[in-house]
């Protein structure tokens, strides 16, 4: 167990941990918000009370990524899934779009595309389950494509793009939902950044988009729904209609979290130390081993297997004895995965490490 509140270390990619001082801090906020009078889960998204908690989140969110002023910052419902379609229908203004397929989530985005518009898959790393992110240096990017797509950080596969694909001019969208605030990044080089909180930022139920101005469209089909257009939810500041009102908050209090650790600087870092203890144990073990090429490895998602399904199961219910949760892979590939997202405390890692050393012992 990992403090004074019997919680245990939670692995999982998403609902995913949270920062027990953030949990504090809402705990203690929970009846009564700042002499309000009520919870952040009564009050009126329209009170002042309320938009001074929106509005604050937001400027905090673009200090910590120094987003640029010709940029809109959305706090909206949905998920990804949903940016898998509203993405497409707002930006394919000459219905071509270009996507790098790199695991489920990137490939679910272009098959939605597709419906949408032509969506060109112009690089993927299927050939071998998603392990790797394939070389984008030179790709033959479609003249007429409004935009390339990636999903920077694949959850489930463990993989990272390190180096942004060379878009040739073209706009760069990103999915960085299980990556987002873990490091710092340059806005100016995307059009769009997606991302579901649930990973590194939240409770689920909010999706951030941030989004360069000039992309917010008022000439889009007739057909398209009010609630999927970017101008409807840009033009109200979030506000069109109720927002996820206790999730922005506890997003905003993250945020805070966030600034007192040092910003993105410090907390990648951070996320770099305890990447490296559990993948030069990985490297080093006879009984586990990494499932992603090296140079593609990611921060936050850490896949592992042994050479038996029948040891896998074992690892993960010994695990939870251990107070070691939510550490089976995903079901599309199995075997096991440990998300270290912003809030897993090194303490996590190490115990997680200490638990793989004493189960290879006991089962070489």
């Amino acid at each position: 167990m990992s403090n004074k509140y019997g919680r245990f270390y939670n692995f999982s990619a998403g609902p995913a941990v949270l920062p027990v001082e953030v949990l504090e801090q809402a705990r203690d906020e929970m009846l009564n918000y700042k002499n309000s009078g009520m919870s952040v889960m009564e009050m009126s998204h329209r009170s002042k009370t309320y938009d001074n908690i929106i509005k604050t989140a937001e400027a905090d969110l673009r200090e910590l990524m120094n987003i640029p002023d010709n940029y809109k910052v959305l706090f909206l419902q949905g998920g990804d899934h949903l940016q898998f379609s509203m993405v497409p229908i707002n930006l394919m203004k000459n219905g071509v779009a270009d996507y790098i397929v790199t695991g489920q989530w990137a490939k679910k985005a272009y098959d939605e595309a597709k419906k949408y518009g032509k969506a060109n898959k112009i690089a993927s790393s299927e050939d071998k389950t998603f392990s790797y992110i394939p070389d984008c240096s030179n790709l033959n990017i479609s003249e007429d494509a409004d935009y390339v797509y990636i999903c920077e950080n694949n959850t489930i596969y463990g993989t990272k793009f390190h180096t942004l694909p060379n878009t040739k001019g073209k706009d760069l969208v990103a999915d960085m939902s299980s990556c987002f605030l873990s490091e710092p990044v340059d806005v100016n080089k995307y059009a769009l950044i997606h991302a579901g909180v649930q990973k590194n930022v939240g409770p689920a139920g909010v999706q951030i988009v941030i989004i360069r101005e000039d992309l917010i469209r008022e000439d889009l089909p007739e057909w398209c729904p009010t609630m999927l257009k970017y101008k409807t939810h840009s033009d109200k500041e979030s506000l069109y209609n109720t927002p996820p009102a206790y999730g922005i908050y506890i997003c905003g209090l993250v945020f805070k979290w966030l600034q007192k650790l040092g910003g993105l600087s410090a907390m990648k870092e951070m996320n770099e130390k305890k990447a490296k203890i559990l993948y030069d144990f990985l490297d080093n073990s006879k009984l586990f081993r990494g499932t992603v090429e090296k140079n593609s490895r990611s921060l936050m998602n850490v896949p592992f297997v042994t050479d038996s399904e029948e040891l896998n199961a074992k690892f993960i219910e010994e695990a939870k004895n251990e107070g070691l949760l939510q550490l089976k892979g995903h079901r599309s590939v199995g075997g096991m995965r440990a998300s270290i997202y912003n809030a897993m405390p090194i303490d996590g890692v190490l115990s997680l490490v200490s638990f793989m050393e004493k189960f290879e012992k006991q089962n070489s």
